[in-house]
């Protein structure tokens, strides 16, 4: 038994002189807190004077540790620069023509960035160049398709470059009267959905008068009234005559492709509300009376029942212009 002890005691006492049990380190491996804007590894605690390493051999532990070199990393700043004042700022982005082609230039013992690499103002005198042309076309382009009527191509069977009027484009006409005629006449049909009783010879100007005039006053005159408007009963148009048909009087707008008569309004569940039975009615008079109000504005002549016996029956509408203004009556 004596001798198995001895053995054991033996055996341990080999290992250890052999380092197989040596101390356990006495510095931490985490890192302690920043210092000075420098990550550190923390410094070891002072070992003992000198130990034996596994070989029998003394190390200075002490000047080992002093020789081992520090490892420092430069730490960049995340926190951005203040940015500049408005003349520093225009002072700053007139450099000469070398140093406005030099790239930010990054010191590797600050880690700071020399330039901000915010954009600042534009100085006042320096033209935008090609943006400027860009915007340009851009807003020119939306321009051009805020005119719904006149950018668009006409569709087959319109006039006066207006997809809502439809008709057709004719020759000139020459009248048999001095000031008759129309340079550019055009046969309307249809105005904007809204059906004439008559294909009706007038120039442009006209016809977009009479388109004015259908949305802005007949159709909320109208409302629903029997389904909505559906057309215009067209009691007369180009004409080459005088006024009223009175010999030596002067031209009619009828006679240069200035007018258009109006008799009736015609609604979509077939109902016809005349200006002959209708004007001096209660309910059909309002919507007539709204419609003839709507007029003055779009043409500058609107005659009905109130202007004089020749007009009991229609209303008369001509784009003549006059310096008081429009004649409505």
């Amino acid at each position: 038994m004596k001798m198995r002890i001895s053995a054991i005691a033996g055996l341990i006492g080999a290992l250890a002189s052999g380092g197989a049990l040596q101390a356990a380190p006495t510095t931490s491996l985490f890192p302690v807190a920043r210092s000075g804007g420098v990550a550190e590894i923390a410094a070891p605690q002072a070992p003992s004077p000198a130990q034996v390493g596994a070989d029998g051999v003394t190390v200075n532990i002490a000047a080992a540790a002093q020789a081992r070199p520090q490892l420092r990393a430069p730490v960049i700043p995340l926190r951005p620069e203040p940015r500049p004042s408005q003349a520093q700022a225009v002072a700053a982005s007139a450099p000469t023509a070398a140093a406005a082609a030099e790239p930010a230039v990054v010191t590797p013992v600050s880690g700071r960035v020399q330039r901000s690499l915010v954009p600042v103002a534009r100085p006042e005198g320096r033209a935008s160049g090609p943006t400027r042309v860009v915007r340009a076309g851009l807003f020119a382009g939306l321009t051009a398709r805020a005119n719904s009527g006149q950018s668009r191509q006409p569709r087959k069977g319109s006039v006066c470059g207006d997809r809502s009027l439809r008709g057709v484009k004719i020759a000139p006409i020459k009248g048999k009267l001095a000031g008759c005629g129309v340079a550019e006449p055009v046969k309307v049909t249809e105005v904007d959905g809204i059906t004439l009783s008559q294909a009706s010879i007038m120039d442009c100007a006209t016809a977009q008068a009479l388109k004015s005039w259908i949305n802005e006053g007949v159709r909320p005159a109208v409302g629903r009234r029997g389904g909505g408007l559906s057309g215009l009963k067209v009691a007369a148009h180009y004409s080459c005559r005088t006024r009223n048909h009175r010999p030596g009087a002067k031209i009619s707008e009828h006679g240069k492709g200035r007018a258009i008569d109006i008799s009736a309004l015609i609604l979509k569940n077939g109902e016809a509300i005349t200006v002959l039975d209708g004007w001096r009615q209660r309910r059909e008079g309002k919507i007539l009376k709204a419609a003839h109000a709507a007029a003055c504005g779009p043409f500058g002549t609107v005659l009905g029942p109130e202007a004089d016996r020749q007009h009991q029956d229609h209303f008369h509408f001509d784009t003549a212009r006059y310096r008081s203004g429009a004649y409505c009556r």
